[in-house]
Formats: C-alpha cells, structure tokens, sequence
C-alpha cells in the first residue's frame, strides 16, 4: 500500500506543475516550496529544539492558535515554526510575529521528511484537526518526536474504519495523543485499541470567544453599518451570492456586508455583476472623504480582501455562511460568538457545531432563496436565536487549557 500512497504523491505534484498554468494556488504552491530546504538551511538554527506547529490552511490556523499562543506565553524562549499546506494560510500568516519562521510543508516523501524534521529539529509537533502524512508521521516517529493533534474530528466513513484502512490506521499509530472535539471520535479511536486520546472540544471556541471580546475595530465598515440593521454573509460562494442578491431588494432598510472566499478579481467582478452599486472596501479605504461618504450610503459593501472576516461580525445582526452549497460550510462560530443567529446551506452534515446550533434553534438550514427569505424573515424577529448562539459558544470554551496542561509534560 505504502507504492501506491507514493505514487499519489508523484501524481499529485504532476498535476499540480499542469495546473499552475493557469491556476493561482498551484502556482503559489509550487513556487513556496522552490529551493525550501536551502531557504531553511539558511534561515532555521538546527542545532536549537523548536516547537512545530502545522496548519493546512488558514481555517485551521484560527483553530490552533489558542494553543500556539498559550505555549508561546509559557516558553517565550522557545522558539516556533509554523507550516502550511495551502497557499491561502500561508499567504496571510507568513509574518505571524510569533513565529520564528514560518514555511509551506514540502510535498510528503521519505526523503523530503527526514531532510525536514532534521532541519527543524522539532521538541514536539502540533497538527491541527487532520492532515495525516505518513512519511511526516513515521519520520517524527522514528527521532522520538511527541507528535500530537488537536481538535482531531474523526467520523466512521473515513479510510482509518474501513476493512481496507490498515496502511492509513499505521499513521494514527505514529500519534502520541489525540485530542478530540467529540465523544464519537474518542470512541471510533478506542475501538482500534487507541486508548492515548481524550474528548477535549474543540479550540475554536476559545478563540473566537476571545476575538468577541477583543474584535479589531474597522472604521470604516462601523461608518458603513452606521444605525441599518446589518446582515453579514462570510465565506460565500457564487451559489450562495445569488440566493442573496434577491434578499437586497426585499430588505431595502437593510445594509448587507458580502465577504467572499474567493477575493480574486474574477470573482469580485462577477459578484459585481449581481449586485450593481455595491461598494468594495479596498476602494472606500482609498477614497477621499467626500467620495467616501457617497460610497458609505451603498447597500451592499464587499469585502474584497483577506483577514478582517472575524471581526466583521461584531457589526452584524445576522449571519450567513457560505460554502453549504459546495463542499460543506464554513466556520459558523465566528459569527455565534458575535451573538449573530447564522443560517447556511445544506451541507453541514460534517460540522457538529452546525448541528448543535440547529438545535438550539440558533441557526436555519435552507436550500432556495425562499428558504434564505423565509429564514431572514424569522431571524431578525426571533431575539432569542442569538444569545442562544452566543451562549453555546461560550458554554464550549476551555479545550485550551486541557491542550495546554498536557503538552507541557512534553516541554
């Protein structure tokens, strides 16, 4: 089995050198890992033990970083490095000040992994959620690395349960401890006779419970929202945009904040097409006052950039998050921890946040635009949905600190 993961990775790489042509991302993938290993040479002290963190994309950042930075509160004298599979997390967060440096992780070989780890020279590794790379694993492993994952989620339709999983259930035992968001994952591990795993939650929720008390204040969007009720929709996706033009005309008192996922200029100009007049916030941000303040009185607002999303929703009443119409949802909990009732799509089967929120009748599921209408309608007369969503946030906090206490065994 071991030829055949090799060969995906070979395959992988082939097809990523094709797609780079006309792709962005491939082309930065490729690009951040040319000449990595003497870029680390030069700039990583081997001879110091680091802390590793690995993230795959910016989403899983936002949920290790309670973790990182509780360590690095700890040991500041410790040094970190941080990794990054996609290139949209390691685009925003390569000069995150914490960090010593910070790297996109080489493709998964035997070879590039020991060249890594023996470059990094790692005390111990954090990943976050998932990503399981054998060679990583077994090369952490093997130089008696504590390697540990945090907000692990496992669910029974994943390669580790099936009849057929034993090459993928050999990664897992490279672990030394998981820690997990809920009881099913605990008991899906236990059931393989890995008993190294305790039930901690998930750290999202101390960190967007954190970001709800200390958001960053934006100006300019506070100016925008002025005294409208404001409706923000984060993450959003083409499908998802046009449920939400038609939601402009029949809520003309409302102010709509519209963050895409994708910010390229494609894609704004194609949100543009839909929804006429709408500011963007990289050209209010250049505008002179008295053009500014035309612009302040547009309906819609899009936030044509990365990295203010999180702190956009202490301006909002209510959520939409995008993404239920593709691949599954994004991240409900910023939002929540605002006190913003959400509503999204209907893939959200893989989010146990989503289903408690449902639950709790803090969050609506819809699949046409007269559900969106029908949802809308309901949300801003129900006053109850957002402190519900609130108070679930606030009710999850503390994974962090059981993270913490354990790691620090290791240090």
């Amino acid at each position: 089995m071991l030829w055949l993961y090799n060969f995906a990775i070979f395959l992988y790489k082939i097809v990523l050198h094709i797609a780079s042509i006309f792709n962005t991302k491939a082309k930065l993938f490729l690009k951040g890992r040319k000449n990595i290993f003497n870029i680390i040479k030069n700039e990583v002290d081997v001879t110091k033990k680091h802390i590793w963190f690995h993230f795959a994309s910016l989403g899983e950042f936002e949920q290790g970083r309670p973790v990182l930075e509780e360590l690095k509160k700890l040991y500041p004298d410790k040094p970190v490095i941080i990794t990054f599979f996609s290139p949209s997390g390691y685009e925003v967060r390569k000069d995150y000040p914490l960090a010593e440096k910070v790297f996109y992780l080489p493709l998964d070989t035997r070879k590039n992994a020991a060249e890594f780890v023996r470059l990094i020279n790692p005390e111990i590794a954090v990943f976050t959620k998932y990503e399981f790379w054998y060679h990583y694993f077994r090369a952490l492993h093997q130089q008696q690395v504590p390697l540990f994952i945090i907000s692990g989620i496992f669910r029974p339709d994943q390669v580790f349960f099936k009849w057929y999983g034993n090459f993928y259930r050999k990664i897992l035992g490279f672990v030394t401890y998981f820690f997990v968001q809920n009881a099913q994952s605990v008991n899906l591990l236990k059931a393989l006779n890995l008993q190294n795993v305790s039930l901690s939650g998930d750290t999202r929720f101390d960190r967007v419970a954190e970001n709800a008390l200390m958001p960053k204040e934006l100006p300019l969007i506070r100016k925008f929202c002025a005294d409208a009720p404001v409706f923000i929709a984060g993450s959003t996706w083409l499908p998802d945009e046009q449920l939400l033009k038609d939601l402009l005309v029949q809520y003309p008192e409302w102010k709509f904040v519209i963050a895409p996922h994708e910010t390229h200029a494609a894609h704004i100009d194609e949100l543009l097409k839909l929804m006429p007049g709408a500011s963007r916030y990289t050209q209010l941000e250049k505008l002179p006052a008295q053009a500014e303040d035309s612009a302040l009185n547009h309906q819609v607002l899009i936030i044509d950039n990365i990295g203010i999303l999180s702190s956009v929703y202490q301006y909002g009443r209510i959520a939409y998050i995008g993404g239920g119409f593709g691949t599954g949802i994004h991240n409900t909990l910023e939002a929540a921890a605002f006190g913003l009732p959400v509503i999204f799509g209907p893939k959200y089967d893989k989010f146990q946040e989503a289903k408690d929120l449902l639950a709790l009748q803090a969050a609506v599921s819809i699949r046409s635009a007269e559900e969106l209408s029908a949802a809308f309608n309901k949300l801003q007369k129900d006053g109850q949905a957002g402190l519900a969503a609130k108070k679930y946030v606030e009710d999850k906090t503390g994974s962090t600190a059981q993270i913490i206490k354990h790691l620090g065994q290791y240090i």
